[in-house]
C-alpha cells in the first residue's frame, strides 16, 4: 500500500510537472503572441475581454500548474528526507504507543528509488537501538517498526525464560562468538499499562493496551511488567508480560543453529520490538536485508489516544517530541 501511493505521487508528480512544463515553455507564449495579434488588429487598442480570452489558461492547465509545485515539495520530501507513519499496534510500547504519528528519517540508512527501494546513494548503516521502519520481508506491502537489535555478522540468543537477550558481535560460521556485548537489565517492576485479552486460557491474543495507574485494576486485564534495557550505549524500556508461557517453539530456527540463537547473515539485520511478550519480530520470522530498510524513526509529531482498529478518544501532547 505504502508502495502504490509513492507511485501514484509520482505519477501525478510527473504528469502535472510536464503540463506545467509544456505551459510555461509553449502554450503560454503562443497565448501571449495571439494576445499582441488581437492588439495589433483592434490598433493597439487594449480590449480587455480580448485580453483575458487570449491569456487565459484553460481551466485543467491552471489547475495541474498550481498543483505541480505543491506535489514536487511533497514528493522531494517524502521520498527523500520524512515521511510520516502512524503506530497501528503495541508492539513497541512503552516507548512507541497506539496512535503515535512518527517522522522517519529516509536518508538515515541511504538515499533510495522511492517505488522500487533501490540505494541510489548510501548514506549509512543502522546501529544497535536504532528504531527502523522497514519492510516485512515475508510481505513488503507492509511496513514494520521495530528495534535494531543485531547488526551483520552478531549471534543473537534470546532466553524466553529470563526474557533477556545476548548479543556477541562480529561472529560468523568460521569464528567463535566468544566477546558479548554489554546488555544489562534494571529490577522488573509494575508498569503503567494494562492488557487486555480475547481469551485467558493460555494461548489468548491480546486486543487492548490501557494507561492505568499503578494500585488501580481493570476487569479481564493483565498488568504488564517494565524493565530497562541497556543495549550497549541505548538504554530504554522495554514491557514484559510476565505470566507469558515461552514462544521459543515458535521461533525462526536457523539451519545449523540451535533453538533461540541466531547469527545474522551480511547485508541482514535482527529486529525485536520493545513489548517484548507482544511483539511479532525476527523471532519469528526471521532476518530484515537492508534492501528493505526504509529508514530511522526520530520523532513523534502528533499523538491521539486509540486502541488498534478504533477511532481515537483524545489527544496526548504530552507525547510530542524526540523518540528516546
Amino acid at each position: 500500500m505504502a508502495n502504490m501511493f509513492a507511485l501514484i505521487l509520482a505519477i501525478a508528480t510527473l504528469l502535472t510537472g510536464i503540463i506545467w512544463c509544456v505551459d510555461k515553455f509553449k502554450w503560454a507564449p503562443a497565448r501571449r503572441i495571439k494576445y499582441a495579434e488581437a492588439q495589433a488588429q483592434i490598433g493597439n487598442i487594449a480590449d480587455n475581454g480580448t485580453e483575458v480570452k487570449a491569456l487565459k489558461q484553460p481551466g485543467w492547465v491552471e489547475t495541474a500548474a498550481s498543483v505541480f509545485p505543491v506535489l514536487a515539495v511533497v514528493f522531494v520530501v517524502r521520498s527523500f528526507v520524512y515521511e510520516p507513519f502512524q503506530i497501528p499496534s503495541g508492539s513497541m510500547m512503552p516507548t512507541l504507543l497506539i496512535g503515535d504519528f512518527i517522522l522517519v528519517e529516509k536518508f538515515a540508512y541511504g538515499i533510495k528509488d522511492p517505488i522500487t527501494q533501490t540505494t541510489l546513494i548510501p548514506t549509512g548503516h543502522p546501529k544497535r537501538g536504532d528504531i527502523a521502519v522497514f519492510k516485512y520481508p515475508k510481505e513488503p506491502s507492509l511496513d514494520y517498526i521495530k528495534r535494531v537489535v543485531g547488526l551483520p555478522g552478531d549471534r543473537v540468543t534470546y532466553d524466553p525464560q529470563s526474557k533477556t537477550v545476548t548479543v556477541n558481535p562480529s561472529c560468523n560460521q568460521a569464528k567463535y562468538c566468544d566477546k558479548a556485548l554489554p546488555v544489562t537489565y534494571s529490577d522488573i517492576e509494575p508498569s503503567e499499562f494494562i492488557q487486555t485479552f480475547n481469551g485467558f486460557d493460555g494461548n489468548e491474543t491480546g486486543n487492548g493496551f490501557w494507561h492505568v495507574s499503578q494500585g488501580e485494576s481493570m476487569q479481564g486485564g493483565l498488568r504488564l511488567a517494565t524493565r530497562k534495557e541497556t543495549l550497549g550505549d541505548v538504554t530504554h524500556n522495554i514491557l514484559l508480560v510476565t505470566e507469558a508461557q515461552s514462544q521459543a517453539g515458535m521461533y525462526y530456527q536457523q539451519p545449523g543453529q540451535p533453538q533461540s540463537s541466531w547469527i545474522v547473515p551480511q547485508g541482514e539485520y535482527f529486529m525485536m520490538g520493545d513489548n517484548r511478550d507482544n511483539s511479532a519480530d525476527s523471532r519469528y520470522w526471521g532476518f530484515v536485508p537492508e534492501k528493505n530498510l526504509v529508514g530511522k524513526a526520530t520523532a513523534i509529531w502528533m499523538s491521539f489516544e486509540k486502541q488498534e482498529g478504533e477511532w481515537p478518544t483524545g489527544v496526548r501532547l504530552s507525547r510530542i517530541g524526540g523518540i528516546h
